[in-house]
């Protein structure tokens, strides 16, 4: 009688075990260190389930990912059912997983003043020849979390998503926005558009408690900031 050859690929599997379904439905903070890695090389071996390698895998380095991305290519390899091209995968998500702790690690930006929201953005927006509308995310401590292109238009002027941005700030955990935007024709006077967004977004954020301290019109060398006008917040040291 000849026996029926099993296959171990993820998409074989019940919908339940599947990783790739379980972290749709259910998150990735659900699935366990072998099942994310189990996604990233999609089968097993003969004997083995995607997960029940990775799991080997993890045992042999004490579960721990830190030494598992110490590993080279070819120790990778020596597990039956990891050739060359899943063993550069696990090494290359795991190479991005040091590089992102990396980043992490490096001192956020505080704001300050309105003259700090100018530093950090004048060499972004400040010489375009297109006006772009950018939204920076900051925390509790007025450290940047995140800054982001909201909207890019011609130099007459550029749509602002007021829902887009308030997603933005409840993903990100903000507590403030700082709001900047650029004037390629150099002037620095508000226009009436100008004032009307910093209004919108300021009474829409504060219905979720994110206030927007302040807003920039940034040219090559100079500034215009709402907040030292008088008009909105100062952004205060904290």
């Amino acid at each position: 009688m000849i026996e029926k050859s099993t296959s171990f690929s993820i998409k074989n599997w019940s919908q339940d075990d599947q990783p790739r379904e379980k972290l749709l439905y259910k998150g990735k903070a659900a699935l366990s260190d072998a099942e994310l890695v189990a996604i990233l090389i999609g089968s097993g071996n003969r004997e083995e389930s995607a997960v029940a390698l990775c799991k080997r895998i993890l045992a042999s380095v004490d579960n721990n990912l830190s030494e598992l991305g110490k590993l080279s290519i070819k120790q990778l390899m020596a597990f039956k059912g990891i050739g060359e091209a899943k063993a550069i995968t696990i090494a290359a998500a795991l190479e991005l997983g040091r590089r992102r702790r990396g980043e992490e690690a490096l001192e956020k930006k505080k704001i300050t003043s309105s003259l700090s929201v100018f530093e950090l953005m004048q060499p972004i927006i400040g010489e375009l020849q297109h006006e772009e509308f950018w939204i920076i995310y900051l925390n509790n401590s007025n450290k940047v979390i995140q800054k982001n292109q909201l909207s890019k238009g011609g130099i007459t002027g550029t749509l602002v998503d007021v829902r887009l941005v308030l997603k933005s700030a409840l993903e990100v955990g903000a507590t403030s926005l700082v709001l900047a935007h650029n004037h390629p024709s150099g002037t620095l006077k508000p226009s009436e558009a100008d004032k009307q967004i910093t209004t919108k977004l300021k009474n829409a954020a504060e219905s979720l408690d994110i206030k927007v301290l302040d807003h920039l019109i940034i040219t090559e060398k100079a500034y215009f900031s709402f907040a030292d006008e008088g008009g909105y917040n100062l952004i205060e040291n904290k």
